[in-house]
C-alpha cells in the first residue's frame, strides 16, 4: 500500500498545489516529486537523497517529515548499514620499507674512484703552488688582490616572499551532467544551496561543506583543481582555506 505517496499527493491536493508550485518552493525537479508520490524511489540518486527529498517535500506541505522518513526506512531500506565512502585518492598498496641488513655494508667502486681523483687533484695543486713560488709569486698575489678590489660586489636580491595564504574558500562546482548538491558552512548553519544543478556554481566562505549526489563534476578550490575519484555513490567534503577532508555520511549537509 503506497502510504508515503498517497500522503504527499493528498496533502498537495488539499492545498490546491500542482507539481510546478512545489518545484518552485522546494527547488526539487518535478520528475523527482512525481517519483516520490508514485513511490518510484529507484528514479532518485540513492536512499540518502530519497530521505532528504522526503523531508523537504513534507516540510513544504506542513507534514511531519519524521513520520514519512521512518515509514520509508521501515518499508524500503533492506538494512541500516551506512553507505560506504570511497577514498578520495587513487587506491594502491604502500611500498614496503627496505629491510636494514645486520652485516657490514659493501663499498662500491665509485667511492674508491672518487678518492683517487681527489688525490690526483691535490697533487696537482701542490705542484702548482710550488712552481708559483719559484716564478715570483708576489706579483701574482698582487695582481689577484687588485682584481679582487676592483671587481664590483654583486648586489643581494631580496628573497622572494611566498604568496599570502588565502583567508577564504572559493569553491567552484561545474557539473558534467545534472547533479544534486547541498552546500552549507558547517554543522547547524543555514543551507547555502540544495537542489539539482546543470550549470557551474561558485560558493565562498571561511568554511564550506558540500554533499554531492554523484562525482560527475569538476571542482576547483581557490583556483586549483580538486580531484575526485569517480564513483556511483554520493560523496561529501569539508573545506577550509588551507585544508580539505572527506565527510562520512552522517556529517554531510542535508543528509
Amino acid at each position: 500500500m503506497a502510504i508515503i505517496g498517497e500522503t504527499l499527493r493528498e496533502a498537495r491536493m488539499r492545498q490546491r498545489l500542482d507539481i510546478a508550485d512545489v518545484e518552485t518552493r522546494t527547488k526539487i525537479r518535478a520528475k523527482y516529486l512525481r517519483a516520490l508520490e508514485n513511490e518510484e524511489f529507484s528514479m532518485l540518486p540513492g536512499p540518502t537523497f530519497v530521505k532528504t527529498f522526503l523531508r523537504t517535500y513534507s516540510e513544504a506541505l506542513g507534514l511531519d517529515p519524521h513520520l514519512l522518513v521512518e515509514e520509508y526506512r521501515a518499508t524500503y531500506e533492506a538494512s541500516d548499514e551506512p553507505e560506504a565512502l570511497r577514498p578520495l585518492g587513487p587506491s594502491g598498496n604502500p611500498r614496503e620499507r627496505r629491510r636494514g641488513g645486520g652485516g657490514p655494508r659493501r663499498v662500491g667502486p665509485l667511492p674508491l674512484i672518487g678518492l683517487g681523483v681527489l688525490a690526483v687533484v691535490a697533487a696537482l695543486l701542490v705542484i702548482g703552488l710550488l712552481s708559483g713560488d719559484d716564478d715570483g709569486g708576489g706579483q701574482g698575489e698582487q695582481a689577484r688582490s687588485e682584481t679582487t678590489e676592483t671587481q664590483p660586489r654583486p648586489q643581494r636580491t631580496e628573497r622572494e616572499r611566498p604568496p599570502p595564504r588565502p583567508k577564504r574558500v572559493v569553491l567552484r562546482i561545474a557539473p558534467v551532467t545534472e547533479t544534486y548538491i547541498c552546500v552549507d558552512t558547517g554543522p547547524g548553519t543555514e543551507t547555502r544551496f540544495q537542489g539539482i544543478i546543470t550549470d557551474p556554481q561558485t560558493y565562498r566562505g571561511k568554511r564550506l561543506r558540500v554533499n554531492l549526489g554523484n562525482t560527475s563534476v569538476e571542482m576547483t578550490r581557490n583556483g586549483r583543481p580538486f580531484p575526485i575519484e569517480p564513483t556511483t555513490e554520493p560523496v561529501g567534503f569539508a573545506f577550509t582555506p588551507g585544508s580539505s577532508r572527506p565527510l562520512p555520511l552522517g556529517d554531510r549537509p542535508c543528509a
